[in-house]
């Protein structure tokens, strides 16, 4: 993962301020930025707008004057409709006292680290992963412990017994992101009930991302249209939090709208920590969010079909014979390794000269010499940079 900042001493600031790591992607991101012609692949979000439905109901919010402090937890609407939406998509009934409303899928992070890691603590951590869960951890005060994911010619694993190996009695959580940013991988059943037991016979908690869990593209893996998740094999009891966003089915990456599921009796203790990090989300856009839940399968239908088409399109960047990509199960990034001695950050930089597109390095999510790639945007787009790329990398790997 990328370095820390170095701040003088003469500042005496708290060690783990210090340690928050920098970003890797941003370094990428700034060297591109405003480049005439680039195609920009490096950031997790497409290039829709949010559907208007969803702007309309925030504007009536405004207009009617949902502009004062509101519910810690998040307006009953919303988790209402929350409930109700995990009753569609998992086939179960939800209680909305499992749901509270936070200021983006990243808060809700927080949230769920705050609760269960603190100095001294470590959380194990399957890598190549987001960089953002080792933040998170990182101004916790807590450890992450990186477990690498088995990598083969099929795609990424996740290794029980190599997992339960990294476990040491300072251990206090384990984070499963399926379906994965940023490698595709998409969790079976198996390597959930795996992580599960693992999670059981340590007294561990596990934070579940399953951001993504919408976007699966393997039918051998897919459960009525989305990718198996802890809640098909987990008991009532069992220790989980499950963090949650809008910002991707929806397209609502700026408006930054998420959730966190809990058990009900940690319920004021989740308000609290809503308390003291935000005081509650705006009641303008929590109306946009009941608006989405409520109104917006088709657009989610839409961008699923969309990324399909994208994953085709740079699925062929596998036949130049320079790079190993083994098609990615779900979310909408490909992580494609470059058959090369050069790092992933030389070869990003390398991209933006000579193909003037925008990549992810691998470094930034514990993966040297892999790129990250976001294919959930217009298919000429994506054509056109796969063209590129293509005719670019003999030169970057020569």
């Amino acid at each position: 993962m990328n370095a820390s900042v170095s701040i003088p001493s003469v500042f005496n600031l708290r060690p783990e301020a210090e340690r928050a790591p920098t970003s890797g992607i941003v370094d990428v991101f700034n060297y591109g930025r405003n480049r005439e012609g680039l195609i920009p692949l490096w950031v997790g979000e497409g290039d829709l707008p949010t559907p208007s439905f969803i702007n309309e109901a925030a504007t009536r919010s405004l207009a009617a004057g949902e502009t004062f402090y509101t519910y810690q937890r998040g307006i009953p609407d919303l988790r209402q409709a929350i409930a109700r939406y995990h009753e569609r998509v998992y086939g179960k009934p939800a209680d909305p006292e499992r749901f509270f409303v936070t200021s983006g899928g990243m808060p809700a992070l927080q949230i769920a680290v705050r609760m269960l890691a603190g100095n001294g603590d470590e959380v194990l951590v399957p890598t190549p992963v987001w960089p953002n869960f080792i933040g998170a951890l990182t101004i916790a005060g807590a450890q992450a412990v990186g477990v690498p994911m088995t990598y083969s010619a099929k795609g990424w694993f996740l290794d029980a017994q190599r997992l339960e190996a990294a476990i040491t009695p300072r251990t206090k959580a384990i984070v499963i992101n399926s379906p994965s940013n940023p490698t595709g991988w998409v969790a079976t059943h198996d390597e959930l009930r795996g992580a599960l037991e693992l999670a059981r016979k340590h007294g561990l908690w596990i934070i579940a991302d399953e951001i993504y869990g919408r976007f699966v593209y393997d039918e051998a893996l897919a459960v009525d249209g989305r990718a198996p998740s802890f809640r098909d094999v987990m008991q009532p009891e069992d220790r989980v939090l499950f963090i949650q966003t809008f910002s991707k089915n929806w397209a609502m990456t700026g408006w930054r709208l998420g959730w966190i599921e809990a058990p009900p009796a940690l319920g004021q203790v989740v308000e609290n920590l809503i308390q003291y990090q935000t005081s509650g989300t705006p009641v303008f856009i929590q109306r946009g969010g009941v608006a989405a839940l409520e109104q917006g399968e088709s657009f989610v239908a839409h961008q699923i079909a969309r990324a399909r088409e994208g994953r085709e399109i740079i699925m062929k960047l596998a036949e130049t014979g320079l790079v190993e990509l083994p098609p990615p199960s779900g979310a909408f990034y490909a992580f494609p390794k470059v058959k090369d001695g050069k790092t992933s950050q030389e070869i990003a930089i390398r991209l933006i000269d000579e193909a003037n597109v925008g990549l992810a390095p691998g470094s930034a999510f514990g993966g040297e010499g892999y790129l990250r790639i976001c294919y959930a945007r217009k298919s000429e787009d994506l054509k056109e940079a796969v063209r590129r790329i293509s005719a670019a990398l003999p030169k970057i790997a020569g």
